[in-house]
């Protein structure tokens, strides 16, 4: 097991970890050395690369990951929350959504950029259909739209992630997060969570396939971390996706990643040719809370 891992495993069980252990085990990790070993300063190699990083406790302590905060606060970061070109007009579900929870798992909750994303999905994400945003630039207008009587259903997903992650790590403080969160996950449930109303075919390309980390599409991974920190497996209507993330195991406990997104910045943590040691970790840490 990697020792990025390992570390990821213990501070998920709120395990005390030295000082020297956790500089040794970001020092040793391959996926460390790997997610550092290159930089390019654009908007997206900086976005997805700190999708990344985030998903290993204590990266924000490595300058590299400084280097890669400090751009996206001064480039991507606005009063009105992230934008993926640093434009007003680019502010969208998805992309706001990833990068406010990034910033809550390296420590940065409390954060002027963190709350801005925060207020931004507090005063214009629609999480039900037929429902009008008071949100007025012309970016949720773009790729088949994020906020249409049918909303994008990627946007939704990724508001509840984000919004899942920082309750937990804001130690369930805010009773208006936990509000959009049961708004968010019911309109979820409604959809099996990833089938469509009218037929059942799933809602968007990627959303059965398994990949680590998380890029800007909603796949089987996030819903699977969605379900499970949701306490969603009880119900009834996550039954479908139960079936499909068993049918997808290897074998008991085990998975494979099966689609590698292609993007600057972007590294998947596996390759699709073994078992996903990270994936295996989420996917059964997640159906334990069964």
């Amino acid at each position: 097991m990697d020792s990025a891992l390992q570390l990821r495993v213990k501070f998920d069980a709120n395990k005390l970890v030295a000082e020297n252990e956790i500089k040794s085990s970001l020092e040793q990790s391959k996926i460390v050395q790997k997610l550092t070993s290159d930089y390019e300063e654009n908007a997206f190699f900086n976005l997805f690369r700190l999708m990344c990083l985030s998903e290993i406790p204590y990266a924000e302590r490595l300058p590299y990951t400084e280097n890669i905060i400090a751009f996206i606060s001064n480039r991507l970061a606005l009063p009105e929350g992230f934008s993926y070109t640093g434009n007003v007009n680019y502010i969208v579900p998805c992309y706001n959504a990833m990068l406010l929870e990034a910033y809550t798992r390296l420590g940065k909750a409390a954060s002027r950029e963190t709350q801005n994303a925060l207020n931004w999905i507090k005063q214009y994400q629609v999480l039900e259909r037929n429902q009008s945003t008071a949100w007025k630039y012309d970016g949720i207008c773009k790729h088949g739209g994020c906020m249409n009587a049918a909303p994008c259903y990627i946007g939704i997903g990724k508001t509840v992630w984000a919004l899942l992650t920082y309750d937990e790590f804001t130690n369930y403080s805010d009773k208006a997060v936990e509000d959009l969160i049961e708004k968010g996950t019911e309109y979820m449930l409604r959809h099996n969570l990833y089938q469509r109303l009218s037929n059942h075919a799933p809602i968007s390309a990627h959303i059965t396939d398994i990949m680590f980390p998380q890029a800007y599409m909603l796949s089987l991974t996030d819903l699977v971390y969605i379900a499970g920190k949701a306490n969603l497996w009880a119900d009834t209507r996550s039954n479908a996706l139960k079936k499909l993330v068993n049918h997808k195991a290897c074998d008991k406990g085990n998975w494979k990643i099966d689609y590698t997104y292609s993007h600057k910045g972007y590294k998947a943590f596996d390759t699709k040719r073994k078992v996903s040691e990270w994936v295996g970790y989420v996917f059964n840490s997640s159906l334990s809370a069964e």
